[in-house]
């Protein structure tokens, strides 16, 4: 008896281990249950669809029923979705009609957010609030001993972020300050730089693709904007394709899957073709074993490894520039890209090559020593940065038993270092047997 009871609690706890992979059932909770009717009342129908704490990937939706290629997955009633529209049939409605010269969509909804969220109890789209991100882990968020552990194209761009959001802080205050009469406490405090950074984030990494008219009291900027309560807790993976776009005839926008997706599984779309960089620039995650992952090589480590007193030195670069070479040059899964080998064997042409720069630029092999010299380098460069990466990693867990308070945003870089540097010693093996099948 004491055998069959062993074997029924390892099966137990077999059971419970496999529910905790496969995701917790939120629905029960109440922010859920709010949200559900409050949709149900604009609309949405019953949905096979839960709310779902998933160990790796956090909080998702889980299919409660297995699904096949070209099924619905959600369809969101327009009545459910947060646009411009909304916005302008707001109080906030006549503030951005009169106000000169016109505010972006973007600013008309971060607006919206703010003034929604601190409405509080007395918000029409509390429930959809209630269920937001209370904090991101977009690299304008991070801080800056996080953000110096990027990658270098990374931490430019984050950098580049931040000053846009900040740029459109500064832009919009006069905005903010018309809207006094609307509210009893000081605007200044309610659209301050850190609920503005929160509803930019909501935004930049919650909002579907939905364009609309173009109309007078906005600025040109594009009005493509839309946020959908539920619909937006699906997550990204690669691996996955759908089709999502508005439906006019039923007015709703509908998400269909190409793929199969088994009974109490998450449920995932696609944002993209994205490799991590993109993906921790824009959303704020990582994606593990991403297929489009790349490892960028600045154009400062592609030149360190070339002599300075190459007399083509400068017109190389020249060349480079001009054609767009200096750019987007990546070690991937499958090794150095096209676009890196074509700029390092431009730059390891000889004196007496160099007349031949445009055949490099289209493919040609000109000689064995550029060749030769071009696998040299690419490995040089490889192993550069693999020793790079290394640094890092090692400084991040450093940091992580010293800063409690960055211990999720130092994972996160983290996450994003060791899947470079899998993909950089990948590249070396395979730059290690070229090399080995040459000689």
């Amino acid at each position: 008896m004491k055998k069959s009871r062993g074997r029924t609690s390892r099966k137990r706890r077999r059971k419970h281990l496999q529910s905790f992979m496969d995701g917790v059932n939120c629905s029960h909770k109440l922010e859920y249950i709010r949200l559900k009717k409050w949709l149900k009342d604009r609309g949405f129908g019953e949905s096979n669809l839960r709310p779902a704490q998933f160990w790796d990937t956090g909080r998702g939706l889980m299919t409660t029923k297995a699904l096949q290629a070209g099924d619905l997955i959600i369809s969101m009633p327009e009545k459910c979705l947060l646009t411009t529209d909304t916005v302008l049939s707001s109080c906030l409605g006549e503030y951005i009609m009169k106000w000169k010269p016109p505010v972006s969509p973007l600013i008309a909804l971060c607006t919206f957010l703010i003034a929604e969220k601190h409405a509080g109890e007395k918000s029409l789209w509390k429930p959809y609030l209630d269920v937001l991100p209370k904090t991101y882990t977009c690299p304008v968020c991070l801080e800056h001993d996080v953000v110096s552990l990027l990658p270098e194209p990374l931490r430019k761009k984050a950098q580049e972020q931040r000053t846009t959001v900040h740029e459109l802080y500064m832009s919009s205050k006069p905005f903010f300050s018309s809207l006094q009469p609307l509210f009893a406490e000081n605007t200044g405090t309610i659209f301050n730089y850190s609920a503005l950074e929160w509803a930019w984030c909501t935004i930049n990494t919650r909002t579907i693709y939905m364009k609309h008219s173009q109309r007078e009291c906005f600025s040109l900027e594009p009005d493509v904007y839309a946020l959908a309560p539920y619909l937006d807790l699906l997550n990204h993976s690669p691996n996955v394709q759908v089709k999502a776009a508005f439906n006019e005839q039923t007015r709703s926008y509908e998400i269909r899957t190409n793929s199969q997706c088994k009974k109490y599984k998450e449920v995932f779309i696609c944002y993209g073709p994205h490799d991590n960089q993109r993906l921790l620039l824009e959303y704020g995650f990582v994606a593990m074993n991403n297929p489009h992952s790349s490892v960028y090589v600045s154009s400062d480590t592609l030149l360190k490894y070339f002599p300075p007193l190459d007399k083509q030195r400068n017109a190389k670069i020249s060349i480079l520039k001009d054609h767009n070479f200096l750019e987007n040059l990546t070690f991937g899964w499958d090794g150095p890209s096209w676009r890196l080998l074509t700029a390092l064997r431009l730059l390891s042409l000889g004196a007496d090559e160099f007349t031949c720069w445009k055949r490099t630029l289209l493919g040609d092999v000109i000689s064995a020593r550029n060749e030769h010299q071009t696998s040299n380098i690419t490995a040089k460069i490889c192993h550069f940065l693999i020793e790079e990466t290394q640094h890092v990693l090692l400084q991040i867990s450093q940091l992580k038993r010293n800063k409690e308070n960055l211990k999720k945003h130092l994972a996160l870089v983290e996450a994003l270092r060791l899947e470079e540097l899998k993909i950089l010693q990948k590249s070396a093996e395979i730059l290690c047997n070229l090399n080995t099948a040459t000689t």
